[in-house]
């Protein structure tokens, strides 16, 4: 199993917003997001920088690199772009994150 991790921004005044579209997520994004190897996927928010720290768990034979060309992850970003910092493509602006410990 491999560790992804990495930060996206969150528009001020959106907190509430973006927890309550995440407690509704689609079940056919969760599908999309399973079929791709994506398990144990959780998002923090810093409340102070309005940074949302993203850690997800990939199968070892697994790529996210194809998510974006689905239809249905299209659809997500474009209803997220009013509450995120977003791309031209609507994907969120993202930040890779370097991994400096790990216990299991």
């Amino acid at each position: 199993m491999k560790r992804n991790a990495f930060a996206m921004r969150l528009k001020p005044g959106c907190e509430k917003e973006y927890k309550k579209r995440h407690d509704e997520i689609w079940p056919e994004l969760k599908a999309e997001l399973r079929k791709a190897g994506v398990s144990d996927y959780s998002i923090y928010l810093d409340s102070k920088t309005n940074t949302l720290f993203a850690v997800q768990c990939l199968a070892d034979d697994a790529s996210d690199g194809e998510l974006p060309e689905q239809d249905i992850v299209k659809k997500w970003w474009a209803m997220m772009k009013d509450i995120m910092d977003t791309n031209p493509d609507n994907s969120p602006v993202s930040d890779t994150l370097e991994e400096m410990f790990h216990m299991d």
